[in-house]
C-alpha cells in the first residue's frame, strides 16, 4: 500500500454511528476468488435477469458484494459506511419475495451505494465533514427512496470531500480515496467513492451527485459511465435553492444499459423539485437500447476552449472516438470553444451558495474543516451581489449559446477531462501538470467542459473511450439536447458497443 493511501486509516478509525457496521480493510490481493468476483462484475441488467429467473439469489449477490467491499476497502477507501447487517436483512426479504412468486420491483435484489452527501434514512450521512460524523437522517432523499421502492439493496455510503466541494475525494473525516486502477492516483471527485466502488466490482449501481462535474470527473478517472441528466429529470429533494439550482443527484454505473435502468427507477416528477414537474417520462430502458445507427445525426465537436491544453494521449483517444462516431454514420463538424471558458461564472454562483450555507458552520467548527474548504468559502467573500447577478445573466447567455449549437446539431462531443487521473496527493489549489507542463488553477485546466452543462441544464454523459499512456482510463463527454436524455443514452450505448471496452476492469485484464 502506498504511503499516501496509508494516511487514511488514522482518520478511518474515527468512524462511529449506531447505523453502521464496522469497516474492516484487508489487502487487495485477498479479494474474493473467481466465482464470487464474476458475480460482482455482472451488470445490473444481467443480475436482474438472473434474479427474476431464480438462477441467482439476492442473498448470494448481496453477500458477494459485501465481502468484496470489506476485502477492498483497506486498499481503496471508497466507503465511509458499509451497511452489512441491514443489507443482508433486506436481501433475505427480497429472496422471500422472489420465492413467493409475486410481482418484483425493477431493481429487485440489486445492490447499490449512495454518496455520503445524499440522505439515507436511518443510515449515517456525514457529507464528508467531521461536524456531521454522527448525523443520521430520518428520511431518504427522493432518488434513494425510489431505488429502494424498486427493490434495490443499499450496501453502503461512498466517500465524498466535505459537502462535495472539490474534484478530489479526500476529507479530514476519512482520508483519501484511491483510484480503482492505480492507488497512486486520485479517484477524482467529488463522487470519487461512487465511481471507485462501481469500477472495482463492489456494486453495479451508485447514486452520485454533480455540481460542476462531480459525477463525470470520477467516471472518466475510473473508466465508468457517469451521467448528469437534464435539469429536473431526477428530482433533487435536498437542494436549498430549488429555482437557481445547478447540482444534480445522478447515476453512476459500468454500462449505459445500467444507467438507463437507474434512470427508469429514479426519474419522474416530485413536488419537492419545481423543475421536475410536467416532464414526460419515457421508457429509458427501451429508448437507450443500442439500436440502429447514427445516420442522419450531426455531432459538433471541440477539443478544448481556446488556450486550454489537452494531453496528447487524451487528444488521440478523443479523435479515435470521433472516428467511431463517424463509423456509426454520424456527420461530424468542429465548433469553436470560444465563450466556454466559464469557470469564473460557475465559481461566483457556486461559492456564493456555499458561503451562504456554511459560513456559520465554518465559524463554529473551523478547526474541524479542511483548509481547502475554508479557502473556497473565503473566496466567495470577494463576490458582490452585483457580481452574483451578473453571473446569473452570463449563465442564461451560456444556455442560449448551447441551444444555438444544438439547433443545428443533435449532439456535442468533447473530452471529459484534459488528462488522466491526477496524483493522489494533488492539492485543489496546486498546479496541474499536463504533458510535463505545469498550469495554475486546476478546475479550468482539468475539466473545462463539465461545468458549462451544470449551468445550462443540458444532459451530459462521460463514457469510457480508451486508455492513456499511463494505462488509466480516458472519458468522452457527449452532450444532448435539453431533456432528450433518452436519445443521449441511445447514442452512448451505440458508442459503447463500438468501443469494445466492457471486458477491461481493474485487475481483470
Amino acid at each position: 500500500m502506498d504511503i499516501a493511501c496509508a494516511e487514511r486509516h488514522a482518520a478511518g478509525d474515527k468512524r462511529t454511528g449506531e447505523a453502521d457496521s464496522d469497516i474492516k480493510g484487508t489487502p487487495l490481493t485477498q479479494a474474493l476468488p473467481g466465482m464470487s468476483d464474476d458475480l460482482c462484475f455482472l451488470s445490473a441488467v444481467a443480475l436482474r435477469e438472473r434474479i427474476v429467473s431464480k438462477r441467482v439469489s439476492p442473498v448470494e449477490v448481496t453477500r458477494a458484494v459485501l465481502a468484496r467491499a470489506e476485502a477492498m476497502q483497506g486498499e481503496l477507501n471508497c466507503f465511509i459506511t458499509i451497511c452489512g447487517e441491514q443489507a443482508m436483512v433486506q436481501a433475505q426479504a427480497r429472496e422471500r419475495e422472489v420465492m413467493a412468486g409475486g410481482p418484483l420491483g425493477l431493481l429487485h435484489g440489486i445492490p447499490f451505494t449512495v454518496k455520503d452527501i445524499v440522505n439515507t434514512g436511518a443510515v449515517r450521512t456525514t457529507f464528508g465533514a467531521v461536524p456531521f460524523r454522527d448525523n443520521v437522517p430520518e428520511h431518504d432523499a427522493v432518488a434513494v427512496a425510489r431505488l429502494r421502492a424498486a427493490g434495490a439493496i443499499l450496501i453502503g455510503k461512498t466517500t465524498t470531500p466535505e459537502f462535495g466541494s472539490k474534484c478530489l475525494t479526500d476529507s479530514p473525516l476519512f482520508g483519501r480515496t484511491c483510484n480503482a486502477w492505480d492507488a497512486t492516483r486520485s479517484s477524482g471527485g467529488s463522487s470519487g467513492g461512487a465511481a471507485v466502488a462501481v469500477a472495482s466490482g463492489i456494486a453495479p449501481l451508485a447514486v452520485a451527485t454533480d455540481g460542476g462535474g462531480s459525477t463525470r470527473i470520477p467516471a472518466a478517472c475510473n473508466g465508468v459511465v457517469g451521467l448528469k441528466q437534464s435539469n429536473g429529470v431526477i428530482p433533487h429533494s435536498q437542494v436549498q435553492d430549488a429555482f437557481g439550482n445547478q447540482t444534480y443527484v445522478t447515476p453512476t454505473t459500468r454500462t449505459v444499459a445500467d444507467t438507463a435502468l437507474m434512470m427508469q427507477a429514479m426519474a419522474g416528477e416530485d413536488a419537492s423539485d419545481p423543475w421536475s414537474i410536467g416532464i414526460p417520462m419515457p421508457d429509458y430502458i427501451d429508448r437507450a437500447a443500442p439500436r440502429g445507427d447514427l445516420r442522419g445525426r450531426k455531432v459538433l465537436f471541440c477539443l478544448s476552449p481556446p488556450g486550454r491544453p489537452v494531453a496528447a494521449d487524451v487528444a488521440k483517444a478523443f479523435h479515435a472516438a470521433l472516428d467511431r462516431l463517424a463509423s456509426l454514420g454520424a456527420e461530424l463538424e468542429e465548433f469553436s470553444g470560444e465563450g466556454f471558458d466559464i469557470e469564473p461564472i460557475w465559481r461566483a454562483i457556486n461559492h456564493t451558495a456555499w458561503r451562504t450555507r456554511f459560513e456559520k458552520l465554518a465559524a463554529d467548527h473551523g478547526n474541524e474543516l479542511s483548509e481547502a474548504f475554508l479557502k473556497q468559502l473565503a473566496l466567495a467573500t470577494k463576490v458582490s451581489g452585483v457580481d452574483f447577478q451578473q453571473a446569473m445573466f452570463d449563465r442564461t447567455a451560456l444556455y442560449r449559446r448551447v441551444q444555438a449549437l444544438l439547433a443545428r446539431a443533435d449532439m456535442l462531443a468533447m473530452p471529459t477531462l484534459t488528462r488522466t487521473a491526477l496524483p493522489i496527493e494533488q492539492d485543489l489549489f496546486g498546479a496541474i501538470e499536463i504533458d510535463g507542463q505545469p498550469f495554475d488553477n486546476l478546475r479550468p485546466h482539468w475539466f473545462p467542459w463539465t461545468m458549462p452543462f451544470n449551468m445550462t441544464g443540458h444532459p451530459a454523459i462521460s463514457v469510457p473511450c480508451g486508455f492513456g499512456r499511463d494505462g488509466l482510463p480516458i472519458g468522452l463527454q457527449l452532450v444532448g439536447r435539453f431533456r432528450d436524455d433518452a436519445e443521449l443514452l441511445r447514442v452512448s450505448a451505440l458508442f459503447e458497443a463500438s468501443a469494445d471496452l466492457l471486458g477491461r476492469w481493474p485487475g481483470r485484464g
